[in-house]
C-alpha cells in the first residue's frame, strides 16, 4: 500500500522539528544517531552513493533467513542428495550474527575479539570446551587459508545457521561416522548461491514484498534533504536491474511529490556492479532497460535517465567528475562496500549496521546491570593492588626472618651507613601470619568478584544473542566485526533515514581516544 503524498502543512510541520532537532530542543535517541570514527564535514561532500540491499533497503532478517534456509534445504535435497528428513529441520533465527568464523575442517563456528583470539566455539549448538577448546585458545587465528569462512553480511547469516544445524543433525543420526565437515560446508554453499541464480529467492521476495521489506517516508525525506542540499546522489549495488528496479519501486514511487519514480532521486544508477571487483577491475559501464536487456556502453557521460550494470571505479570517478574525499559512500558489506572502497580510493565511507538499533535499546534496558559490572571491574582492580601490595611486604618480611641484606633503607646519597634496628623476630612472624590472612582474604574476594563478573557477563549477554552475546564485543574487547568497522568505517549508523537528524552540511567529529597510558 502506497502512503498518500505529505501536504504542504505536514512538510512545514517536519522542517519545524527538523530546526528544533539541530538547535538542540530535541535529541535523538541512540539508536537512530550516527556515529563518527573519523572527522567528517559533510558540506565538503558532493556526490553520496549507496547500496541497495540491506542498505536502501531494510529486509525482515528473520524472514529473509527462513527463506533462505528453506530454498537451500530443497536444493540440498535435490541437488546434492540430502535426505528429506533435513527438510523438516528446525533453523533457529537467533543463532548467527555477523562476525563469526566457520571452521569447515572441525565443523565449529567461533568469534573472536579485535586480537584475533577466540572466545565462544559452538560444535553445531552445542557449546566447546575443555581439551577441544585448547588449540583455538593457544593461538591467535590467521584466516589465510580455505579452512575458515567468514560470517560478514545479514545475507551469509543463514550459511552458519544451516551449517551448525546440519551439524547437528549429522552427529544424532551418525554419531559414529567420521563427517566430511568441509563438504557439507561446500554444499550449503553451492545450494544458497544456487537459490540467488536461479532467482527462486528474488522471485519470492517481489511476489511478497510487504512481507520482506520496510517501506516508510522516512528515506524518501532523508534523500530529498540531501538533494535540497546540492548533493548528487548514486546507486551502486550488485542487484541487477529487473530487482533494483522493483524494489526501489517498491520503497520510493509516489511518496513525495516532487519524485514520482525513484530514479527522480538519483543521477546515477549502477547495477550488477559485481562489488568488490568493481574497485579493482576495469569491467565497461554497459546501458541496460528495467528488464536486463543490454542497450550498449558507456564512455562519456551518466545520463539520470539510464541504468547502467557492471563498470569500475576508475571510469566512475572520470565521467562522474567526483573523486576521493569528495564521495561518500554508504553500505551494509564490511568488505565489498567499505573496506575495499577505503583501500582502493579515498572514498569516505558510512557503514549500515542495522542490528545497532535493538542491541542499543537493550543497552539502555540494562543500565543498572552494566553500571552493575563497571563497578565490579573496578573492585576487582583494588583487589588487585592490596594483593599485589601484601605480596610486596610479605618478601620484605621474608628477607628479614631469613637474615638477608636485601631489603633497603630510604636514605641520601651521603647518609652514613646505618645498622638495620634490631627485629623481634616473634612479632615478624605475627605479622607474617597477619599479612598471609589478610593476603587469603584478598584472594578469596577476587575469585568471588570473577565469578560474580563472569555470571553477570554471560547474564548480560544472553539478553542480546544467547549464543555469542553483543554484535560489536567479544569479553571486554572489541569482536573483529567491531574492528573492522572502528578501523574502516568513517561513520556508521542503523539505517539511512538516520541523516535526517543532521543537517547535510553537518561536521561530524570522532570523540578523542586516548591510549591507556593517557587515562587519569
Amino acid at each position: 500500500m502506497v502512503n498518500p503524498p505529505k501536504t504542504s502543512r505536514t512538510r512545514q510541520a517536519e522542517n519545524l522539528l527538523e530546526v528544533l532537532r539541530h538547535s538542540g530542543v530535541l535529541n535523538v535517541e541512540r539508536p537512530r544517531q550516527v556515529y563518527c570514527n573519523r572527522d567528517i564535514n559533510l558540506g565538503d561532500i558532493g556526490l553520496i552513493g549507496f547500496d541497495m540491499d540491506y542498505t536502501l533497503a531494510l529486509y525482515d532478517q528473520d524472514a529473509i533467513e527462513k527463506l533462505s534456509v528453506e530454498k537451500t534445504l530443497e536444493r540440498l535435497v535435490e541437488e546434492r542428495g540430502y535426505p528429506e528428513a533435513v527438510l523438516d529441520i528446525e533453523i533457529p533465527t537467533d543463532f548467527a550474527i555477523r562476525g563469526l568464523v566457520i571452521d569447515t575442517h572441525r565443523g565449529n563456528i567461533f568469534k573472536l575479539d579485535s586480537h584475533r583470539h577466540v572466545g565462544k566455539v559452538y560444535h553445531g549448538f552445542q557449546e566447546v570446551t575443555g581439551d577441544d577448546l585448547y588449540e583455538y585458545r593457544v593461538n591467535s587465528m590467521r584466516m589465510t587459508t580455505a579452512r575458515y569462512a567468514l560470517v560478514d553480511t545479514l545475507f551469509a547469516l543463514p550459511d552458519a545457521s544451516l551449517y551448525a544445524a546440519l551439524v547437528d543433525y549429522f552427529e544424532t543420526v551418525q554419531p559414529e561416522k567420521k563427517h566430511d565437515w568441509q563438504r557439507l560446508y561446500r554444499d550449503i554453499r553451492y545450494c544458497i548461491d544456487l537459490a540467488h541464480r536461479d532467482d527462486s529467492i528474488k522471485n519470492e521476495i517481489i511476489d511478497d514484498t510487504d512481507q520482506y521489506l520496510e517501506r516508510t517516508v522516512d528515506l524518501a525525506l532523508t534523500l530529498h534533504k540531501f538533494r535540497s542540499a546540492g548533493k548528487k546522489l548514486f546507486v551502486l549495488t550488485n542487484s541487477y536491474a529487473p530487482f533494483t528496479d522493483h524494489i526501489l519501486s517498491y520503497l520510493l514511487d509516489d511518496l513525495l511529490p516532487e519524485y514520482p519514480r525513484w530514479q527522480n532521486y538519483f543521477d546515477i544508477v549502477v547495477t550488477g556492479a559485481q562489488k568488490p571487483d568493481f574497485f579493482t577491475e576495469r569491467n565497461p559501464f554497459l546501458q541496460v532497460d528495467t528488464d536486463g536487456t543490454i542497450l550498449g556502453k558507456e564512455f562519456s557521460q551518466f545520463d539520470r535517465s539510464k541504468i547502467y550494470q557492471g563498470g569500475n571505479l576508475v571510469d566512475f570517478e572520470r565521467i562522474s567528475g567526483f573523486r576521493g574525499n569528495r564521495v561518500l559512500f554508504v553500505g551494509d558489506h564490511i568488505y565489498g562496500d567499505i573496506v575495499r572502497s577505503k583501500k582502493s580510493s579515498a572514498w569516505r565511507t558510512v557503514m549500515i549496521v542495522q542490528e545497532m538499533e535493538r542491541e542499543l535499546s537493550q543497552s539502555a534496558a540494562l543500565r543498572e546491570e552494566n553500571s552493575r559490572l563497571e563497578s565490579l571491574e573496578l573492585e576487582i582492580q583494588r583487589v588487585n593492588e592490596e594483593i599485589a601490595f601484601d605480596q610486596g611486604l610479605t618478601y620484605k618480611v621474608d628477607a628479614l626472618l631469613n637474615g638477608e641484606d636485601e631489603v633497603e633503607v630510604a636514605k641520601g646519597d651521603d647518609e652514613p651507613d646505618e645498622e638495620l634496628p634490631d627485629f623481634d623476630p616473634e612479632q615478624l612472624r605475627n605479622a607474617r601470619r597477619e599479612i598471609q590472612k589478610n593476603h587469603d582474604h584478598l584472594r578469596k574476594r577476587r575469585r568471588d568478584l570473577l565469578d560474580e563478573i563472569l555470571s553477570l557477563e554471560k547474564k548480560l549477554e544472553a539478553q542480546f544473542n544467547p549464543y555469542w552475546g553483543l554484535l560489536f564485543k567479544q569479553g571486554n574487547k572489541n569482536s573483529i566485526f567491531g574492528e573492522q568497522v572502528e578501523v574502516y568505517a568513517c561513520l556508521y549508523t542503523s539505517r539511512v533515514e538516520n541523516f535526517a537528524h543532521y543537517s547535510p552540511l553537518h561536521y561530524f567529529r570522532a570523540p578523542r581516544q586516548p591510549m591507556p597510558h593517557e587515562r587519569y
